[in-house]
């Protein structure tokens, strides 16, 4: 089987569906977003929805979003999600790769992520393919 990573480019019904499998494993407190709002994602210059597909079905997906500040244009990979019947296919590095391949397209001095310690393969992949962890804080105001 061979990952297919493309862009959404609409909020479908197989998109929709698929985020309602997915997010959940990827967050117990947040709900999946809805037909509009998987719209809005999709049809924002600044966001970029990739989904990967095993067999024509999504199993994963990843939100590249770009910006730019004072500093030149930034990237950060938000919401890496692999259905849990789907990893060990490829489908995470496929996601990471093309969403790197589309920031530096785009002009982005740098990609940024963040990721649990306790989600190790996931950290281990993106130390493969090159990120490197910083040492920061990171901060979250909940408004």
């Amino acid at each position: 089987m061979t990952v297919v990573v493309d862009i959404a480019r609409e909020a479908d019904d197989a998109l929709v569906a698929a985020m309602g499998r997915l997010v959940p494993q990827l967050s117990s407190s947040n709900p999946a977003p809805d037909r509009a709002a998987l719209a809005e994602i999709v049809s924002s210059p600044s966001t970029t929805l990739f989904v990967a597909r095993l067999d024509g079905t999504i199993v994963g997906t990843l939100t590249l979003a770009v910006f730019r500040i004072p500093t030149g244009v930034r990237a950060w990979i938000e919401d890496v999600v692999v259905d849990e019947s789907a990893r060990g296919h490829g489908a995470g590095e496929a996601l990471n790769i093309a969403a790197l391949e589309e920031a530096r397209r785009r002009g982005c001095v740098t990609v940024d992520l963040t990721s649990r310690p306790s989600r190790e393969a996931a950290n281990r992949l993106y130390e493969r393919l090159g990120f490197v962890r910083r040492e920061t804080n990171i901060y979250r105001f909940t408004l």
